[in-house]
């Protein structure tokens, strides 16, 4: 039966209504922090340079009827970084992005995150962020626990941290001591029943253990899983106390990945050689490469040091109503 059926709806609602509650309560955190709520345009001339994401692409007409290769936003993370570089310091939104290639309960080709961003601050603050966003979510839906299938875990309790190395040790696997070589990390995947694909890059070997392994083994948490090895930095610095690893974290409860975290990188060479990397690895897998967005790498040149924090706002507002799919807190689900 269709999501807008009277009955259906009526049966939607009120996870719905405690979605509202949930962004209401965010919002005002935020607000009581100091930080102004953003809006980023949502086309943009580059999506995101990450290998294994993808864009819905559109043609724009300039004012002289030229067109122009455009795309809706998988994150307003360059945007945001952009008005850093402006000279804002703690900004947040809740922006619409969307993905193409999604779907099943925990995904959907539009949802809303909720980013944020502190300059001059150090990444281990997002991880305080990120536990008391899961107190105010729980109490405005009025939950004392967060539930995904048959999965639960306590809200307000202090997420225990671990670090991506630590994890994979757990496993049989000596992550950090294999960067240089894949065929090693390849020998250790089989060896604890991981298949390999015959020309699997170490980043392909890594996202194997991650997911067979490593995410399987959390428990429920909250669980913050820190510290990714550096080819999997992304947009984070590297650890000034061990370069093998990135100012990078994921936040995890109920065993869904609910957060994305960095120690924002501010070198745009680096970052161009980051990006340049993952879109020949993209064209290689996939036949395609999105631009690179020069004003974002103009732009690094002087941003100051922050660290930020994207959100899956529709998978936190999903554990804390005990919705069993991302659709069941969307007011108007994607088509």
């Amino acid at each position: 039966m269709t999501w807008w059926h009277r009955d259906t709806h009526a049966d939607r609602r009120p996870a719905l209504m405690a979605r509202g509650r949930i962004m209401a309560a965010i919002r005002r955190w935020f607000e009581d922090q100091g930080f102004v709520e953003v809006d980023p345009a949502y086309l943009v001339a580059s999506p995101g340079n990450e290998t294994h994401l993808h864009a819905f692409e559109t043609v724009a007409m300039d004012d002289a009827l030229m067109p122009r290769s455009r795309y809706l936003h998988t994150s307003p993370e360059f945007a945001m970084k952009k008005l850093l570089a402006a000279g804002e310091e703690k900004i947040f939104t809740l922006a619409r992005v969307w993905r193409n290639r999604e779907g099943g309960a925990r995904h959907a080709v539009e949802f809303t995150m909720l980013e944020w961003y502190r300059a001059g601050a150090s990444y281990e603050t997002l991880m305080e962020d990120c536990a008391v966003i899961l107190r105010l979510a729980a109490t405005a839906a009025g939950v004392t626990e967060f539930r995904h299938r048959d999965i639960t875990c306590d809200p307000t309790a202090a997420p225990i941290r671990t670090t991506l190395a630590a994890e994979a040790a757990r496993h049989g696997v000596d992550l950090l001591g294999t960067l240089d070589n894949p065929a090693a990390l390849a020998a250790q995947l089989k060896a604890i029943g991981i298949t390999p694909g015959d020309d699997d890059t170490w980043s392909d070997l890594f996202s194997r253990l991650l997911t067979a392994r490593i995410e399987r083994g959390l428990g429920s948490g909250p669980v913050i899983l820190d510290a990714y090895p550096a080819p999997e930095a992304a947009l984070a610095r590297k650890s000034a106390t061990d370069p093998r690893t990135a100012e990078r974290f994921e936040l995890f409860a109920c065993g869904v990945e609910l957060a994305n975290a960095f120690g924002e990188l501010t070198d745009p060479a680096e970052q161009r050689a980051r990006f340049m990397a993952d879109m020949d690895a993209k064209e290689r897998i996939y036949g395609t490469r999105y631009p690179l967005d020069e004003d974002f790498l103009s732009a690094l040149a002087h941003m100051p040091q922050a660290a930020g924090c994207a959100l899956g706002f529709d998978r936190l507002v999903m554990l804390a109503t005990h919705a069993p799919r991302l659709s069941d807190v969307q007011w108007t689900p994607p088509a």
